[in-house]
């Protein structure tokens, strides 16, 4: 597991001010996103790695980004594979992100499903296959372009990260903004 101290400030170039890594942190962490794990096979062995740094970038052609820490093993690994899944988590599968961060938990079963001769995770809400592409550094971390090769999804809610915890989506049981909405889309499409 990556460790780092964000507890230290540093001075932001621009500005001169003191450049607080925990707070810029935090309000990152304001901005919900799914969670997903990255899977890749290599020397026989399925790796795996949580991540929310999954995003995607064009329809056309089907290409996703993933951003992964230099110090990761996926990082590492990625390179020789060239190949990497991405689950996206159903709500209740917080065990298995928390494996993949690194955060045992005892008596987990883990349980593979294999889309393109790529592991990805059984019971998750999307699964994408992509091939690298591109690579590019940035900062910290290295961003990895792919070339979704497969793809498929159910209607399952997905697990949310936000604040440094794990959410949910709450539905109402009639979306009165959808209702209303739909009218309005329908009319601005016949103009």
């Amino acid at each position: 597991m990556i460790t780092e101290d964000l507890s230290l400030p540093t001075t932001c170039p621009e500005s001169k001010q003191p450049f607080h890594p925990r707070e810029y942190r935090n309000a990152l962490g304001r901005f919900a996103t799914g969670v997903s794990v990255v899977t890749t096979h290599h020397h026989g062995r399925t790796h795996g790695m949580t991540a929310n740094a999954f995003v995607s970038v064009s329809l056309d052609p089907p290409l996703v980004l993933l951003s992964l820490d230099n110090r990761s093993q996926m990082h590492q690994i990625l390179p020789a594979t060239g190949v990497f899944g991405v689950s996206v988590l159903a709500e209740g599968q917080e065990a298995i992100s928390n494996h993949f961060a690194g955060r045992a938990v005892d008596g987990l079963e883990i349980q593979f499903v294999t889309r393109r001769n790529v592991p990805v995770l059984e019971g998750a809400v999307a699964y994408f296959v992509a091939r690298v592409v591109n690579t590019h550094e940035a900062g910290d971390h290295t961003l990895y372009i792919g070339h979704v090769e497969h793809f498929e999804s159910s209607d399952g809610r997905p697990l949310l990260f936000f604040a440094g915890d794990y959410e949910q989506i709450r539905r109402r049981k009639t979306s009165r903004r959808r209702q209303n909405s739909a009218p309005a889309r329908h009319a601005a499409s016949k103009t």
